[in-house]
């Protein structure tokens, strides 16, 4: 995708966004719901390209990535903005410190996509995530940084709330190894009241990531009362054991956040009845998340059940994985070890 294929002109000086699914269509001088893409004077241009509001070094485990370079460290970078308006964001200082007169962020650095590369060589840091803010809409930042990355042997990873369109996607996934991916419930009318978005786009990204050969992982939190229906919970996990009984699910315990502030914590058990189902849709690897649970986080042979890797939080207790085989059967497990 070049420069030009990031907008279509609409006439009247209007401008249309073709990399995240809403496909604003943008009065001149006006920005995209995201808030950090603009129309000047018909041209598409970015507001946080180079301009990192968040960087740290993380366990490739915390984005959650379980079978993607386990017990390696990852540079983790984000700006501000997000295509969504989730009333439970738990990121919201970033994703909502666009909607202000000062779209590009009060927090950002100015860190150029050379600059986070040579940082991860001349540390060994052997990965670089696009993650706390939704990475769609620093799209060309990202897609730089990834083509650099890869030059220099780097693996790069989204993660994200799915809403690229197939264009956009298809445009990095030769530059993308990994993402995980939001599937914030499978039900529409969830996406139209607490994320002002649709489910459809974000069932296309999945199958579409997994046909070209990215390496995915799906991310559910649950929500007391909301998204935490057992019947919904069992259609989201065969919808995805039908692509790949090899994608792996995570499901997540929700805090209290934003102005979400009046449901209460996940109960434990909720996550467990989350984990059953989805292991009884045909998902050979469910991971309960945001809970101490060693057992519910570890990864297990789906041919002779040995344990793996074992974790404890976003730790790395021990990995019997042989070249991504099990070491006890042989059975090939799915994933991007090394």
């Amino acid at each position: 995708m070049s420069e030009a294929e990031l907008f279509k002109q609409l006439g009247d000086g209007k401008v249309q966004c073709r990399i995240c699914a809403h496909q604003c269509a943008i009065a001149p001088g006006l920005r995209g719901r995201c808030g950090v893409r603009r129309n000047d004077f018909g041209s598409l241009k970015s507001l946080v390209y180079g301009r990192a509001a968040a960087v740290n070094i993380d366990p490739i485990e915390k984005k959650p990535l379980f079978h993607f370079l386990p017990n390696t460290r990852s540079l983790s970078v984000g700006t501000v903005g997000c295509n969504f308006r989730c009333s439970f964001c738990q990121n919201w200082e970033l994703s909502r410190a666009a909607d202000g007169a000062d779209p590009r962020g009060e927090r950002a650095m100015e860190l150029a996509p050379q600059a986070l590369v040579d940082h991860c060589v001349s540390h060994g840091i052997p990965s670089i995530s696009f993650t706390y803010n939704e990475p769609t809409v620093f799209f060309e930042y990202a897609l730089d940084t990834a083509k650099l990355a890869h030059e220099q042997g780097i693996r790069t990873a989204f993660v994200s709330n799915g809403y690229q369109t197939p264009l956009a996607l298809r445009t990095i996934a030769p530059h993308l190894d990994a993402i995980n991916i939001d599937l914030k419930a499978f039900s529409q009318a969830f996406y139209s009241e607490y994320c002002q978005a649709d489910l459809q786009p974000v069932l296309d990204t999945i199958a579409l990531a997994h046909e070209l050969g990215i390496w995915l992982e799906v991310t559910t939190l649950i929500i007391p009362c909301l998204n935490d229906d057992e019947q919904e919970l069992s259609a989201a996990a065969r919808y995805l054991a039908e692509i790949s009984p090899s994608i792996p699910w995570h499901v997540t315990a929700f805090h209290p956040d934003y102005k979400m502030t009046d449901r209460w914590h996940t109960p434990p058990a909720a996550l467990y009845r989350a984990y059953h189902l989805g292991r009884e849709a045909g998902l050979s690897h469910v991971y309960v998340g945001n809970l101490q649970d060693t057992d519910h986080s570890s990864t297990y042979c789906p041919q002779c059940g040995v344990t793996l890797v074992r974790r404890s939080w976003h730790a790395v207790e021990f990995n019997l994985l042989n070249a991504g085989t099990c070491g006890a059967c042989g059975a090939q497990i799915a994933g991007v070890w090394s």
